[in-house]
């Protein structure tokens, strides 16, 4: 079955953009994951959906990743195809005139940010320091330091599971707190218009080394992690509930609690997913225990457990 569908992904992508046996761990910010039995990397829209098509055709399982930043991967790997949208697909266009800005998916939001800061334009200075890429970013309406994605994205363009083509508008993406119609169904981003609001660029490049300065100084990047490890429930903060848990530092082999914020969940240095996904089993258990408060993770599960 892998060396008929290899040839046949060959008509669609090239050589160098079909990676077989691809360890998952380069391309997640856990470090974490076994290899996918192919990791393609394409260019163009038709790529994207003909290699959809392809998978479907074929009964080859396959999912779509950006920067992993929100990913665990089982140790095992996954048995099936990884489309991942990233720096070959990751154009950024500007339309001076109506402050506009055209973004492929897998653009990195720090990238973004700071093309968009270069432009003079402000309402996406939130965004540079969230550890993804654009297409994982609309499809939750990821936000930080009160600033979502929903406040400035006009339209959207996505692909389903068969590969079909789908235009939104925003109200038509049902942009709520981590949640979209693109989530609900299970959509594929592939790229999105935004419109801001002329800034002065020194005022705009100062606003985003204020709140990347913060995410320093309460965030523990030195670990490679999934960022924030869960949603916040109504009414409480997840990292605070943890810490009132008594799990600050809590550790299952390589993988713990950060000490700096209760809500990152980090590899120490050499962590497995059974071991990181035990921790937030454990978080979650311990937490519902003490306070009746069920977190949800915001990480996604890749593979076997």
């Amino acid at each position: 079955m892998k060396e008929a569908f290899y040839q046949k992904l060959k008509t669609v992508l090239k050589d160098n953009q079909i990676l077989i046996e691809e360890p998952l761990a380069k391309h997640t910010t856990f470090e974490i994951g076994g290899p996918a039995w192919f990791l393609t990397l394409p260019e163009s829209v038709s790529q994207i959906t003909e290699t959809i098509k392809l998978c479907r055709a074929q009964d080859m399982p396959f999912y779509i990743m950006g920067n992993g930043s929100n990913l665990l991967v089982s140790d095992k790997g996954y048995q099936g195809t990884i489309i991942k949208l990233g720096k070959d697909f990751s154009e950024v266009t500007f339309e001076e005139e109506s402050y506009t800005v055209r973004a492929q998916a897998g653009v990195l939001l720090s990238k973004l940010a700071s093309q968009i800061a270069e432009h003079s334009l402000t309402g996406f200075e939130f965004a540079a320091g969230i550890p993804g890429t654009l297409g994982g970013a609309v499809t939750m309406n990821a936000g930080a330091y009160d600033g979502e994605i929903k406040m400035t994205i006009l339209e959207a363009l996505a692909a389903d599971q068969e590969g079909n083509i789908l235009r939104f508008t925003k109200d038509e993406l049902k942009m709520g707190y981590r949640t979209t119609v693109i989530q609900e169904k299970n959509y594929i981003v592939l790229e999105a218009l935004f419109g801001f609001e002329p800034g002065n660029k020194e005022e705009i490049r100062e606003k985003i080394n204020e709140l990347n300065a913060r995410r320093r100084d309460k965030q523990p990047l030195e670990y490679p992690s999934a960022g924030s490890t869960f949603k916040r429930p109504a009414g409480y903060y997840a990292g605070k509930l943890i810490m009132d848990s008594g799990l600050r530092g809590y550790q299952v082999g390589n993988a713990q609690v950060s000490e700096k914020h209760c809500g990152f969940v980090i590899n120490k240095g050499g962590a497995t997913a059974l071991e990181v996904r035990t921790l937030i089993s454990d978080v979650i258990e311990i937490v519902n225990h003490k306070f009746g408060v069920v977190l949800e993770p915001e990480v996604k599960l890749l593979g076997e457990f």
